[in-house]
């Protein structure tokens, strides 16, 4: 029997704040035996946690004991080393599909990998999808931290099951500071909220219920979409905030659905970063979309709603209630008209352009549908080989009716432009025709992102410098169960060319 979450009392419990996770003290950094750097443990377990007042406890794989796992923040220019301890159980949470590729009946039933998803990191510590680890396993992994701040997330990737390890709890923020960030004074402590979005089914027992096909034999399901959404791993909770500005984290972390959000009330508030960082300047609106991987830093000012309750929401859903407190309005630092220099790549500075299909076809041998990036399977030979430190622009044509949010590892990029092509001319006469006048990036966009939505019927053009470490890595569309039919393909980034 499912959870009816219409039934359930809204904003009753208050919202969780994830920890932020303390070192278990330092050791010698591995590129430098010198120096001593941040240590963290941090050990993947089933538990059971509440997600209502009035839900039973629900069964989750978690890091550290909680869903979302803690927070671990960290310094630009400062490596830290993190154990990821696999303590789960030995049969997995919910049903796997041994036909997809990487998740068959030969390799152990639960397996685990962590990626911190927007680290700009060697190939050894970006979490492979083949590099998995089983119970009773760790990896120790260096995180060099060489990067601007920026709200990054862990969670898991292992090859066949990341979109059931996922939607069993195993996620949780990485947040990067440095010198620049500090110097703006933007909200912090018990004024910067991260909020986790994410949907999710449940059965009247408070049990996690993943969507199937049907077939035991092959349950796998094109998108896995909830009817419950969750904030920060609580249903329709409640936050309790004085009148004055806030600075809220927000990453959907969900499967495949994407949110819409804005306030009840019509409030306005100002984006101030993307996926990768601060933006230039902060951006007035009303309204935020988030697809899946994505995040946005805001700033929202409850110094003209003292005494109201606020409803933070995604179109007709209702995600969050926020109570300001009766009291007098108490002032905030102005915030700055300025944020970060963000220079725009030119694109004369590409090297190469590569066009780049996303594709849905049905499968001969199946008979469902498959998922693929320019028409390649995972075991493919590799295609995309930039070399170090140049500069591509890749195409990505959606021939498909979804939006895709595509996400490279290693590497953060700028949104170029969209533009309209002609379907049928791609398709069966392998043709780009262009239709109408490309149309640039919102200033929502105009930042960093390491992730981009690939709006269905559009090009959707980025450029990208390939800076940072030789190796190979992973590009894919972020609507798990697509990457998990083969919407994942590896890359590599090339050393560089020596001088003739």
């Amino acid at each position: 029997m499912p959870l009816h979450p219409e039934t359930l009392a809204r904003f009753v419990d208050p919202l969780p704040i994830p920890r932020r996770l303390a070192p278990a003290g330092t050791r010698p950094d591995p590129a430098n035996p010198s120096v001593r750097i941040p240590f963290y443990r941090v050990a993947m377990r089933e538990v059971l946690q509440k997600v209502h007042r009035d839900v039973p406890p629900t069964k989750l794989w978690t890091y550290e004991g909680t869903f979302p796992g803690p927070t671990l923040e960290v310094t630009s220019g400062q490596a830290t080393l993190v154990t990821w301890q696999n303590d789960l159980p030995a049969r997995h949470l919910l049903p796997i599909d041994h036909t997809l590729c990487g998740a068959g009946r030969d390799v152990p039933e639960v397996r685990a990998v962590v990626h911190v998803h927007g680290a700009k990191a060697p190939p050894e510590s970006d979490g492979y999808p083949t590099e998995w680890k089983v119970p009773g396993q760790a990896a120790t992994i260096r995180y060099p931290n060489q990067q601007e701040a920026a709200g990054l997330w862990y969670h898991d990737h292992a090859m066949g099951i990341e979109r059931l390890n996922q939607y069993a709890g195993l996620l949780g923020n990485y947040l990067v500071r440095d010198r620049a960030e500090a110097a703006l004074h933007l909200p912090s402590g018990d004024s910067e909220i991260p909020l986790v979005l994410c949907d999710r089914t449940f059965d009247a027992d408070g049990q996690l219920h993943y969507p199937t096909s049907g077939d035991p034999e092959a349950p796998w399901v094109c998108e896995a979409f909830g009817d419950t959404h969750l904030v920060n791993g609580k249903i329709a909770p409640y936050l309790q905030v004085e009148p004055r500005r806030y600075r809220f984290r927000l990453l959907n972390a969900s499967n495949a659905r994407l949110y819409y959000l804005s306030f009840s009330n019509g409030l306005a508030f100002h984006q101030i970063g993307s996926d990768q960082g601060l933006l230039g300047a902060p951006v007035p609106t009303t309204s935020l979309t988030l697809a899946p991987a994505e995040r946005a830093d805001v700033i929202v000012d409850f110094a003209g709603a003292a005494g109201r309750e606020i409803v933070l929401k995604s179109q007709t859903l209702e995600l969050m209630q926020i109570r300001v407190a009766a009291r007098p309005p108490r002032r905030s630092p102005p915030l700055p008209a300025k944020l970060r220099p963000i220079a725009r790549m030119a694109a004369s500075t590409a090297v190469k352009t590569r066009t780049l299909s996303l594709n849905e076809y049905r499968d001969p041998k199946t008979g469902r549908m498959l998922m693929l990036l320019n028409a390649a399977r995972w075991h493919d030979p590799v295609t995309e080989r930039p070399e170090l430190d140049s500069v591509e622009i890749w195409e990505l044509v959606n021939q498909t009716e979804d939006t895709h949010p595509v996400h490279l590892h290693a590497v953060r990029f700028q949104v170029l432009e969209r533009q309209q092509f002609d379907a049928d001319e791609f398709q069966f006469k392998h043709r780009m025709q262009l239709l109408g006048t490309p149309f640039p990036p919102g200033p929502d966009e105009a930042g960093w992102k390491d992730t981009v939505r690939a709006d269905p019927g559009l090009v959707t053009r980025i450029i990208v410098r390939f800076d940072g470490y030789p190796g190979r890595y992973v590009w894919h569309c972020h609507l798990l169960e697509h990457a998990a039919n083969e919407m994942m393909r590896p890359f590599e980034i090339l050393p560089r060319a020596r001088p003739t």
